[in-house]
C-alpha cells in the first residue's frame, strides 16, 4: 500500500477497519473531469484519512465529510474537513539537530527615521537574540532599509557570532522608509541561501508607512505574491500608530505568510523569539493543494470556481500544529449512488525527510434519496471548522465598519464579543486573546489599535492553523 495515498471507503466484504484508494488515483486513470460513480459498495460510516503520519514523514491528511451523504436527484450542497496535522516527534529533524529544523533566514530591518530611538535599541536587541539561537547549520543574512537599502550580511552560515552582533549594534537610524526595495534586496539573499531543505523565511519589521520608492498597494502586495511563488515565505511584524497594518496583512496573505501587531516597541525582542521558535519547529513548507472538481460539481469554497481545477496555498506546518480548511461543494443534480466529487494532490516540501512530497487525496459523496440521511446534523468537527472560517469573515465586517464609520464602537464591541465566544469554544485561545485586546483597546478609545490587531486575527483564522 502506497503511504502517501489518502484512502477512502472500503468495499462490504472487507475489513471494517481498512481503507482502500480509488481506482486511477488522483489525476490518473479515469477521467477526474468526469463524475465517476464508485463501483464495488463503500461504506457510509466514513471516514477518510492516514490515522497517522507514516514514520518519519510530516503530514497526517485527513479528510471528514460534513455528512454521511448527500441529497440526490438534486441541488445539493456539502462540505468536507481536509486536516493537515504535522508530526509532533522531535526526532531527526530537518538538518539542524538537537530536534529542530535547520533554517535559512533574512532579517529585514527598517531602520527610518521613525524608528530613531528605543524602537531601533530594541530591534538590535532581538536580533542579538536570534543570532544567539542560530547554530553553524544554519544560514543567515540581514538586509537594512530606510531611503536607501543596506545588505549588512550576504548570507552565510552563523559560524562567528560576535561579528555579527556588533555589526547590529551599529546600526543608526536614516531617512524615509522605502519597503519595495527592501523586501526585493531581500529576497536576492534569502534566495542565495536555499541549499539544502532548510525552513526559509524572510522576517519583516517596520514602523511606518512606505514613503520612499514603490508605494502602491498592487505593487506592493504582487511582490508578496512573487516571494511565495519562490518558495519563500515571509513574516511582516508591525509596531506604532503611523504603519498601514492593510497593507502588510495583504502582503502577508499573499506571501503565504503571517503578521502580527506589537503593542509596545518592548515586545519586539520576545515576539522575535517566538517567530524564531516556530521557525525553527517547522517541518512542512510551500503546501499547494491543486483540486479537480468533477464534471457539474462547483467548488464554492475556499477558492470558488467551476473550473478544471482549482490551486490553494497552504501556510507551512510547524510541529504538532493542525491546518483545518473546510472544502464547500454545489452539486446541482447527481443520481443515487458513490461518486468522485473531486480529485487532488497535495504537495510540499519535507523537512523531516529533507524531499518533496506528493499525496493524492479523492473526495467521494454517497448520493441518496433517503431525507433521514442528507438532513441529519452535520459532523461537528466541519462544523465546527465552518464556523471558524465564518468568524473570519465576521471579524473583517467588524474592522471595515470601524474604519469605514459604518458600526459605532458599541456595535463593534458586541459583534467581537460573539466572535470571541466562538473563537474560546472552538479551542482557538490565540485569536481569542488577540480578540480580548481589540476590545480593551476599543473600550479605551484606541481603535486604531483594534484594527491592526484585529487583521492578524482574520489572517491567523484564514489560515485556519492552531
Amino acid at each position: 500500500m502506497d503511504p502517501n495515498k489518502t484512502q477512502i471507503g472500503v468495499p462490504p466484504a472487507a475489513d471494517p477497519n481498512r481503507t482502500r484508494a480509488i481506482p486511477g488515483g488522483a489525476f490518473g486513470g479515469a477521467d477526474p473531469n468526469r463524475t465517476q460513480a464508485m463501483t464495488g459498495g463503500f461504506d457510509p460510516l466514513r471516514t477518510t484519512a492516514l490515522q497517522a503520519a507514516p514514520p518519519g514523514k510530516a503530514l497526517t491528511v485527513s479528510i471528514v465529510p460534513g455528512r454521511d451523504a448527500a441529497m440526490a436527484n438534486g441541488p445539493a450542497r456539502e462540505q468536507f474537513l481536509l486536516e493537515l496535522t504535522a508530526a509532533a516527534s522531535e526526532a531527526g529533524v530537518g538538518m539542524g539537530g538537537a530536534g529542530r529544523t535547520a533554517i535559512n533566514l533574512c532579517l529585514v530591518i527598517d531602520r527610518s527615521g521613525s524608528m530613531e530611538g528605543m524602537p531601533l535599541e530594541y530591534v538590535k536587541q532581538a536580533c542579538g537574540h536570534v543570532v544567539d539561537m542560530l547554530t553553524p547549520n544554519d544560514v543567515l543574512s540581514i538586509v537594512t532599509f530606510e531611503e536607501t537599502v543596506d545588505v549588512l550580511m550576504a548570507p552565510q552560515r552563523v559560524t562567528n557570532k560576535q561579528p555579527i552582533k556588533d555589526g547590529l549594534s551599529r546600526l543608526m537610524a536614516g531617512n524615509t522608509t522605502n519597503l519595495y526595495d527592501g523586501i526585493s534586496v531581500s529576497l536576492q539573499q534569502v534566495l542565495g541561501g536555499t541549499e539544502g531543505h532548510r525552513a526559509t523565511r524572510m522576517v519583516v519589521l517596520t514602523d511606518g508607512d512606505p514613503t520612499a520608492g514603490i508605494k502602491d498597494f498592487p505593487s506592493l502586495t504582487n511582490l508578496a505574491g512573487e516571494i511565495k511563488q519562490k518558495g519563500v515565505s515571509v513574516t511582516f511584524l508591525g509596531f506604532g500608530p503611523d504603519y498601514n497594518e492593510e497593507l502588510l496583512a495583504g502582503m502577508a496573505k499573499r506571501a503565504g505568510g503571517t503578521y502580527r501587531y506589537i503593542d509596545q516597541p518592548s515586545q519586539i525582542p520576545d515576539v522575535f523569539r517566538g517567530e524564531l521558535d516556530r521557525l525553527m519547529t517547522t517541518v512542512a513548507r510551500n503546501m499547494t493543494l491543486s483540486l479537480k472538481p468533477a464534471r457539474w460539481v462547483n467548488l464554492r469554497a475556499p477558492a470558488s470556481s467551476t473550473g478544471p481545477e482549482v490551486s490553494i496555498t497552504l501556510a507551512d506546518l510547524e510541529r504538532g500544529a493542525t491546518i483545518s480548511q473546510v472544502l464547500d461543494f454545489e452539486f446541482p443534480n447527481h443520481p443515487q449512488g458513490w461518486y468522485r466529487v473531486a480529485a487532488g494532490k497535495l504537495k510540499y516540501d519535507d523537512l523531516l525527510q529533507g524531499n518533496s512530497q506528493t499525496v493524492d487525496v479523492d473526495i467521494v459523496m454517497e448520493f441518496t434519496g433517503d431525507a433521514s440521511r442528507y438532513s441529519g446534523a452535520q459532523d461537528p468537527r466541519v462544523n465546527g471548522a465552518a464556523q471558524v472560517a465564518l468568524a473570519s469573515k465576521a471579524v473583517e465586517r467588524t474592522v471595515m465598519g470601524l474604519k469605514t464609520g459604518q458600526i459605532t464602537a458599541v456595535g463593534a464591541v458586541q459583534e467581537l464579543q460573539k466572535t470571541q465566544m466562538l473563537l474560546v469554544s472552538e479551542g482557538r485561545t490565540a485569536e481569542a486573546q488577540e480578540v480580548t485586546m481589540a476590545l480593551r483597546a476599543i473600550q479605551s478609545g484606541d481603535t486604531g489599535a483594534a484594527e491592526k490587531t484585529l487583521m492578524g486575527t482574520m489572517l491567523n483564522l484564514d489560515q485556519g492553523k492552531k
